[in-house]
């Protein structure tokens, strides 16, 4: 407690130690180092704390290769299946003495057709000779034994050319991501320049990040281009994101279709419903151009299938074959409204970060939360004591406008709030003292909007709506006049009547000027100087 003795040793405390007044460059640090590492007392790098958030740092090149694979997993099934068919059917034949040479040839070419359709070449090393001349020597069993090699040389060339084309940008992309990582578990301490660069890089990875996330994508290639970190952020992830959701945006539904194709099996497996509100959204613009005939075939393809499900979506939607797209009626009003098309541009967004374990909100603000958290207080909005250098109550808000108009008066208990600098107070001045953890500068991260939607630019209070109020044990108190700490040697001095809260230093100094009156610049009561009553901080 500040201005009184403590109990146990009769002595008088000193000031609160510890009070870290912000400025620009501490702010930015505190970002740039994030509060969730949890850093010990010596200083010793949580890496636990560290990795709370690079989850899908690691998860979303690894879901890139894994689907790469099934990919060329089925087109190998795909061809393999009817290939292996005929090629029985071709020794079965040749066993039994029925397969002509005419016959035989055909269902060679038809197995090499099936074989090139995998878009690989025949392992020309193989084969010093054209194919016809190979089928002109061999008996159709000798020539089954040569296919079967020549497949197999086929799919192992598959699978080489996979891991070249497809596979090994990802797992370099895997590698490098693993070992930026795997930097960290030899650093010890927060101070050593090495954890540094590693946290100056990651904030470029989350700045990426957050442009991506916003529609800003020639920024993001730019930052990422300039810190040569390519392989760190997910650019393609976004461009496919993008790409799907400018679709949406003109009402075609086909490109998002293809992408629930190729996730089928991990959409089923987090049963996502965004394939079904695809299907049913093209259903209802057929019926919006009364193209009833072809609704009704599109219904008994793709929506019956989802009867189990969705029965009554199903048949609720079936009746806009009955209702025009003028129609009053509410339930089929909904259905025709246009803003069905910006609901699933967020289902598909959703759906891709489920798949990719990405957080719905941009990494940077997951981690500027946990400092605004630290800053938050009710001070922050009230419009009265609002501050242009506090980071909380930067923007508008809809909490801040809301606000209603309260003085902050002294009550003899302890406050808390945060730091309101007078001095920085032009255009609105506020000379009600108020308490503080900290004073902070503004750090515009730029407008926080959707890609589908423009909006106007809002600082960092808006994401402080969403954290709790800061807890603080002792009050910290600054002037709203000289904008300098209260503490026992500069004591808060409080107003005979409106209990409006000052320094001594700004007391004193206003007393000289004014023949010992002093009047406060807010409530203007006038008083002596000697009126004044000191306030002890608890």
């Amino acid at each position: 407690m500040t201005g009184r003795r403590s109990r146990k040793t009769g002595q008088r405390n000193g000031p609160r130690t510890g009070v870290h007044i912000w400025t620009e460059s501490t702010y930015v640090e505190a970002v740039r180092l994030n509060p969730l590492h949890a850093y010990m007392a010596n200083n010793k790098l949580n890496v636990e704390g560290v990795l709370m958030l690079e989850q899908p740092f690691v998860r979303v090149p690894y879901e890139n290769y894994r689907k790469v694979f099934r990919t060329s997993q089925r087109n190998v099934e795909k061809e393999f299946g009817p290939l292996q068919n005929a090629s029985n059917d071709l020794v079965n034949r040749a066993g039994a003495g029925t397969l002509t040479t005419e016959d035989a040839l055909k269902s060679v070419d038809g197995m090499i057709g099936r074989v090139e359709s995998l878009k690989r070449k025949v392992c020309s090393a193989y084969l010093e000779y054209p194919i016809e001349f190979w089928l002109m020597l061999f008996t159709p069993l000798r020539l089954w034994l040569l296919l079967l090699c020549l497949h197999s040389c086929d799919l192992k060339r598959q699978l080489s050319d996979l891991n070249e084309t497809a596979g090994k940008p990802t797992l370099d992309v895997m590698r490098e991501r693993l070992e930026h990582l795997a930097t960290i578990e030899s650093i010890q301490s927060t101070t050593e320049p090495e954890f540094s660069r590693w946290a100056d890089t990651r904030l470029d990875r989350w700045l990426v990040d957050w442009t991506l996330r916003n529609g800003k994508e020639r920024t993001a290639k730019r930052i990422a281009r300039d810190k040569d970190i390519q392989t760190l952020v997910d650019i393609d992830l976004f461009s496919d994101i993008k790409r799907i959701e400018d679709a949406l945006a003109r009402h075609s539904c086909a490109e998002a279709l293809a992408w629930c194709s190729e996730n089928k099996a991990a959409l089923r497996k987090i049963k996502s419903t965004l394939e079904f509100e695809l299907r049913l959204q093209e259903f209802i613009e057929l019926a919006r151009q009364r193209r009833n005939e072809e609704a009704i075939a599109y219904t008994k393809k793709h929506l019956a299938p989802w009867q189990e499900t969705h029965f009554e979506e199903i048949k609720r939607a079936s009746a806009l074959l009955a209702f025009p797209p003028t129609t009053t009626c509410g339930p089929y009003k909904r259905l025709y409204d246009v803003a069905r098309w910006a609901n699933l541009i967020r289902s598909f967004r959703l759906a891709v970060y489920n798949l990719n374990t990405l957080p719905n909100e941009p990494l940077l603000h997951l981690s500027l939360y946990a400092g605004l958290a630290s800053l938050k207080l009710p001070a922050c909005f009230d419009t009265n004591t609002k501050n242009v250098d506090c980071p909380v109550c930067d923007g508008e808000s809809a909490a801040l406008s809301a606000a209603t108009n309260k003085d902050v008066t002294m009550a003899g208990a302890s406050t808390t709030g945060s730091s309101h600098d007078a001095a920085s107070h032009k255009s609105q001045f506020s000379p009600t003292a108020t308490s503080t953890s900290a004073s902070s500068p503004a750090l515009m991260i730029g407008a926080m909007m959707s890609p589908a939607s423009v909006a106007q630019p809002l600082g960092l209070g808006k994401l402080a709506e969403e954290v709790p109020f800061s807890h603080h044990a002792n009050s910290t108190i600054v002037c709203r006049i000289t904008g300098k700490i209260m503490d026992e040697d500069n004591m808060p001095m409080a107003f005979p009547n409106s209990g409006s809260v000052y320094s001594l230093e700004a007391m004193q100094e206003m007393a000289a000027k004014n023949n010992s009156v002093v009047t406060c610049p807010r409530t203007g009561e006038t008083c002596t100087f000697s009126e004044l009553r000191k306030v002890f901080i608890s």
